[in-house]
């Protein structure tokens, strides 16, 4: 159990590191004797504003092209300094009396294990490719993770440092964060260099106002970044550095190192005479366990010859990753103890199954739980709307160890609300393992909200935040039928989905469409297209993976019935979905615009409701975030046959901390939306049109009370503000992971 135990830590630090050392770590370190003040250096400031300026000039994406390759380390282990002392300490008591079975199993496991080897390793080759006509490419050349046999691919393509992008210090929205103070200049590989030293602002105690948390040296002739130190706020836990050179008039990442300690393992020597004694502090000893990075990057060229094969598909491609090329990369070699790591963690890793546990953790990333051949979708396993109250379902879907190119899925769904079931089967054949491109065929019989817009392409965060849009709202209707499709991912940026439908439609509430009743057969094409030229890609076995979903982003929907083949409509229908955020000295903006038009006769699910969150039948409105929603707004209220919406959020560069670690600030929110329905009374049912300009303010606080919640209040504002406050005021919980 003490190895397994270990086991599923090392797992759980596999996944996280990344995000572990966000460059928000800090140390104090001791320098000269300057009483600082509580304000940043005038100087010091101008010379970061003009890092800022010239970043773009200085970083390798202003050449035509260039390539390099890099050779990563991460490894869990005991600081270097302590592991004498450590095995000396190990092989002097006897660990393993029954006496000590009072000791914690799991750290016996991990006792032994570092005795000889360190708990994890991970190495990681790449090679970087870039050309302003074809973009970026990134090969992976190889990769071995202790422990596993089947490698990671969306662990194994992140991308952690600070390359081709400012620094976290540097930024300017977190100028606020950080205390600037210009202290000297030296000289670095024969070039001149400002050092510029920082602390984070939230040092409060006096006796931490002389001290800093790092250095930046800034080169004196082109502003270019040279290096910068990070060093955590506790003694011994931690230094980050990234380190840069110049190349052929540019600055190029060429070295970083991590060390963050993760936790303080305690031993106890025993004490052969007084067996029976309470430890002491002088026979107890404790060594920290951390967490190390190295990376370095090398074999700079530029220009190089720009062929478009090297750049096609996906951002990330992998081109081995068994780990038997990785000599070829490595800077050093390993030492014993890292080939010890090798031999021991792939040895564990076997004997407990480690590799299926790892798909499952992997499995999350995007949505789904991974259990040998099965994936199981989680956003499928338990909603809640006002029509079906609890909804519990099951979503599985054989993967490629099933065949790689035909992938049968099922799902069935309760709502105990309806008492009713709902079911849908389908099968994907793909045409290509390089990319997404399958064919679809599916057959469903299910029910969902009226109005909807369709979310098709969607990411996993996106879908998840909108999740609570039809808790007010029972418009429901149902729909049985099949569909055709074709899925392709025309590039990088670009993807195409086309639909053929056959659909028995019917509104599930009181509803009569110009007299004709409320169920009708529908025969429809749905076009889809998704356009994120920025957003980083990977093909793995189990399809196309998003690594790092970036803006801007466009998703157009164009659905089109036909009379044909037994059909009673002739509508088309469009949406449109425009996503975009951006960096300023102000903060940081994003906003959200979309908009859809029905033309010609359609029943009112063809329509669109105005995603309200809030209910007609309570005076409080308290609502989980919606992608498209209004907190104030009354859902299943409003429907349009044409409207547009706007939802623009601008974080306020403003920071503070309440208690705990989370660092919190505010979020301004503006939502509105206006629209209009050209022939309301063809719709037999209790709503109204929405056609003056419906607005919402509010303020997010983020972290609340240094959770990983966000807090947000919000008050209709403008035509349709009531006499009522608590129609016009709600209050909207948000999980910080869904960022914008």
């Amino acid at each position: 159990m003490g190895v397994v135990f270990c086991m599923k830590r090392v797992l759980l630090f596999l996944f996280f590191f990344t995000y572990i050392f966000g460059f928000s770590q800090s140390k104090v370190t001791d320098i000269e004797a300057v009483v600082i003040e509580d304000k940043s250096d005038p100087r010091a400031l101008e010379i970061l504003k003009k890092v800022n300026q010239n970043f773009t000039k200085n970083s390798p994406k202003s050449l035509e092209s260039y390539a390099y390759k890099s050779y990563e380390k991460i490894s869990l282990d005991i600081d270097e300094d302590s592991i004498s002392q450590y095995n000396r300490f190990f092989e002097d008591n006897n660990l393993f009396k029954k006496k000590r079975e009072k000791d914690s199993l799991n750290n016996i496991s991990a006792r032994q294990i570092f005795a000889k080897s360190k708990l994890f390793l991970w190495e990681r080759a790449q090679e970087f490719l870039y050309s302003t006509k074809y973009g970026e490419k990134i090969n992976i050349l190889d990769n071995r993770i202790s422990g596993l046999k089947q490698p990671i691919y969306e662990m194994i393509a992140l991308q952690q440092s600070n390359r081709e992008k400012i620094p976290t210090q540097l930024k300017q929205e977190n100028r606020g964060l950080y205390r600037f103070f210009l202290t000297d200049t030296l000289e670095m590989d024969g070039r001149k260099n400002f050092v510029i030293r920082f602390r984070e602002v939230n040092y409060k105690k006096p006796d931490k106002k002389r001290k800093y948390n790092g250095a930046i040296y800034i080169d004196t002739e082109t502003y270019g970044i040279k290096k910068i130190e990070n060093f955590s706020k506790n003694k011994n836990d931690g230094i980050i550095t990234s380190t840069w050179i110049f190349y052929n008039d540019k600055w190029f990442l060429a070295h970083e190192t991590v060390k963050l300690r993760m936790n303080r393992m305690a031993m106890q020597e025993d004490d052969k005479d007084h067996p029976e004694e309470k430890p002491t502090k002088k026979n107890k000893q404790s060594f920290g366990t951390y967490a190390f990075l190295s990376s370095r990057y090398f074999d700079f060229k530029t220009p190089i010859p720009e062929d478009k094969k090297d750049f096609k598909g996906y951002t990330f491609s992998v081109k081995n990753a068994d780990g038997k090329s990785l000599d070829r990369y490595r800077t050093d070699p390993l030492t014993e103890r890292e080939r010890n790591t090798y031999k021991t963690i792939d040895s564990l890793g076997k004997k407990y199954n480690i590799d299926n546990k790892a798909q499952v953790l992997s499995g999350l990333l995007n949505g789904q739980i991974r259990v040998k051949s099965l994936d199981f979708a989680i956003d499928e396993v338990v909603n809640y709307n006002s029509y079906e109250g609890f909804r519990v379902g099951l979503k599985a879907k054989l993967n490629e160890n099933f065949n790689p190119y035909f992938s049968p899925d099922y799902y069935f769904a309760y709502g105990f609300k309806d008492d009713k079931w709902k079911y849908g089967i389908g099968l994907d054949m793909k045409t290509t393992l390089e990319k997404n491109s399958y064919f679809r065929v599916e057959y469903y019989n299910d029910v969902t909200a009226s109005g909807e817009f369709y979310r098709k392409l969607w990411s996993f965060k996106m879908r998840t935040m909108n999740y609570g849009n039809n808790i007010n709202n029972d418009r429901y209707f149902h729909f049985r039928g099949a569909s055709v499709s074709y899925n392709n991912d025309i590039t990088n940026a670009l993807t195409l989905v086309f639909a053929t439908r056959r659909n028995l439609e019917e509104a599930m509430f009181d509803y009569s469409f110009r007299g004709r009743g409320s169920s009708f057969d529908n025969v429809s094409t749905l076009v889809t297209l998704k356009y994120s030229p920025n957003s980083t890609n990977i093909m793995t076995p189990q399809g196309k993976s998003l690594l790092d979903q970036k803006f801007p982003e466009i998703y157009l929907n164009y659905e089109q019935s036909y009379k044909t083949l037994g059909g009673d409509f002739n509508y088309s229908r469009f949406d449109l979905l425009f996503l975009h955020n951006f960096k300023t000295m102000f903060g940081t903006t994003g906003f959200r615009l979309y908009g859809g038009m029905v033309l010609g006769d359609a029943p009112i699910w063809k329509n669109f409701t105005m995603n309200g969150l809030a209910s007609t039948r309570k005076d409080f409105n308290f609502n989980l975030t919606s992608f498209l929603g209004f907190a104030t707004l009354e859902g299943g209220k409003y429907y349009n046959d044409k409207f547009v919406a706007y939802y623009f959020t601008h974080k306020i560069p403003w920071y503070f901390k309440s208690f705990g670690q989370n660092i919190s600030s505010f979020d301004f929110v503006l939502r509105g939306t206006i629209g209009d329905m050209k022939h309301p009374e063809y719709h037999q049912f209790k709503f109204r049109k929405l056609d003056h300009l419906y607005q919402e303010v509010g303020l997010e606080w983020t972290n609340f009370l240094s959770s990983y919640f966000n807090l947000g209040v919000f008050y209709r504002v403008g035509y349709y503000t009531t006499p009522n406050f608590k129609q016009n005021f709600a209050i909207q919980f948000k999980l910080k992971l869904l960022e914008f």
